[in-house]
């Protein structure tokens, strides 16, 4: 009798097993029918397929991060910089994911990069060397990120946030940046000396 009690309860199991998937939380699922979307919607939770006929592929929904290997861009000085990138991106569309990666996270990854470098790319080309390096980072980073959210849309992604590690210099670039520097603290200098010794003469 306990033997076929068990017996039963292995193949209700392996029933359990055949005709059902369970979706996690952070989980995205989409159920295949002789290999065509039939849907793409589900929650967490267990649901129904029907084996053989039909097939599951999940996806991970969590936060990503995408880093970049560093680029070179040109500014609007035509002058190079080397920028290294970050960005935080997750699913958003599981189909539309679905469809223009192939579910492939390597390739959803490499088709991420090239939209967010051409959105530095572009961004990068309107500024000066002094203005990217100096102070205009922030400014950037929130144009770049709207703009990649946008065209990240069509991948079925959402962009985060995009964020610059560090911006270098090549080397003869970041002599005559230095020196452009120097020249406006020298000339700033000596403008506040000349105030200084009119002050003194009138006094």
């Amino acid at each position: 009798m306990a033997a076929r009690i068990t017996v039963v309860l292995l193949l209700l199991a392996g029933l359990v097993f055949l005709f059902t998937f369970r979706v996690y939380e952070y989980e995205r699922a989409i159920l295949f029918q002789l290999g065509k979307i039939q849907r793409s919607d589900y929650t967490a939770g267990l649901h129904f397929q029907i084996p053989f006929l039909q097939n599951v592929r999940r996806f991970d929904s969590r936060l990503q991060t995408l880093d970049a290997e560093p680029q070179r861009f040109l500014t609007g000085e035509k002058k190079d910089v080397i920028v290294d990138s970050f960005a935080r991106w997750r699913i958003q569309d599981v189909e539309q994911f679905y469809k223009s990666t192939d579910g492939d996270p390597r390739r959803a990854g490499l088709l991420l990069y090239q939209k967010i470098n051409d959105s530095l790319r572009s961004e990068f080309g309107k500024r000066t060397v002094q203005e990217v390096v100096s102070g205009e980072r922030g400014a950037i980073m929130e144009i770049v990120t709207r703009t990649a959210n946008e065209r990240g849309a069509d991948l079925g992604m959402e962009i985060l946030d995009v964020r610059l590690k560090r911006i270098d210099l090549p080397e003869e670039v970041s002599n005559n940046v230095y020196q452009r520097m120097r020249s406006e603290r020298a000339r700033v200098a000596r403008e506040s000396r000349a105030r200084g010794e009119k002050e003194a003469i009138t006094i």
